[in-house]
């Protein structure tokens, strides 16, 4: 069982963080069914692809792959089936305002079990990087890891 304010991490978006600035990050609710919050214990998700994009003021989350649960037999889920987020109006409301921006979109960065054992998804609005910026991050990456080797070889 996890303590107050732990989350424990079931899938992780990299891709993303190497792909886009993170201007403000949400952590939302999803609508699953019993056998996609199954299958997500057994760690059988993958979000390589995922993005999120507003339907009638709802946000929805959309490519994120929930393996079928083997145990379902014909109450199964589809597996790559678009699942509403559930996010407060006024957070909806401001995130739909600046995707009206140009270049300004939200990508689901994390999916996690908070401490009452319910899925979330961490959803950030982001802005695409340009060839430079990732060339720069990859950089930075290089030289931080650089620098742990050169401190754990002294130690």
């Amino acid at each position: 069982m996890l303590k107050e304010g732990e989350i424990k991490i079931v899938a992780n978006n990299k891709k993303a963080s190497y792909e886009y600035f993170f201007l403000n990050k949400y952590k939302a609710g999803v609508m699953l069914t019993g056998t996609e919050v199954k299958s997500i214990r057994l760690g059988k998700i993958s979000m390589s692809d995922a993005y999120c994009y507003f339907k009638d003021g709802e946000l929805w989350l959309k490519n994120v792959h929930i393996a079928e649960y083997s145990n379902a037999g014909n109450f199964n889920h589809f597996p790559k089936r678009d699942r509403k987020l559930l996010l407060k109006k006024r957070e909806l409301k401001k995130l739909e305002a600046k995707l009206k921006e140009k270049g300004l979109t939200v990508i689901p960065t994390m999916i996690f079990f908070n401490d009452r054992q319910l899925v979330k998804v961490e959803v950030a609005l982001s802005k695409g990087k340009k060839s430079y910026d990732k060339k720069n991050t990859i950089r930075e990456k290089d030289a931080k890891r650089d620098l742990a080797r050169t401190m754990s070889e002294r130690y």
